[in-house]
């Protein structure tokens, strides 16, 4: 019985790890700018060709700085190649992914992450 309560914690916890928040599975590529009671702002940072483990984001805006060829695998496989131009806005709902950055040059963006959406 103790063997399979240790097993069950262990892939509890190793699941849980699969998709934590960028800011911790990933802090090469994301930092928190700023944070208050509304927002998260998160600075993000693609070297040419530099490829993230499995991680979250909550619902938000991306800004993207500097345009970007992307290759997304979300947390079921699915693979989706994407291109950011520079100055352009989108809003995404809370997602898990894997990012690779296509591109011989370095991308940069901001996510704004919403918080308490809708109770203001």
């Amino acid at each position: 019985m103790l063997k399979l309560l240790g097993t069950l914690t262990m892939l509890l916890f190793a699941a849980s790890l699969v998709a934590q928040d960028a800011t911790s599975a990933e802090p090469k590529h994301y930092h928190v700018a700023f944070e208050n009671e509304h927002v998260r702002v998160i600075d993000i940072h693609y070297g040419p060709h530099e490829t993230s483990n499995m991680h979250s984001h909550p619902a938000g805006v991306i800004v993207y700085i500097t345009e970007g060829h992307f290759r997304f695998t979300d947390e079921h496989g699915k693979v989706i190649e994407a291109n950011a131009k520079a100055g352009e806005s989108r809003w995404f709902p809370a997602f898990k992914h894997k990012v690779q950055n296509l591109s011989d040059k370095s991308f940069d963006g901001v996510y704004v992450e919403l918080k308490n959406a809708g109770t203001q």
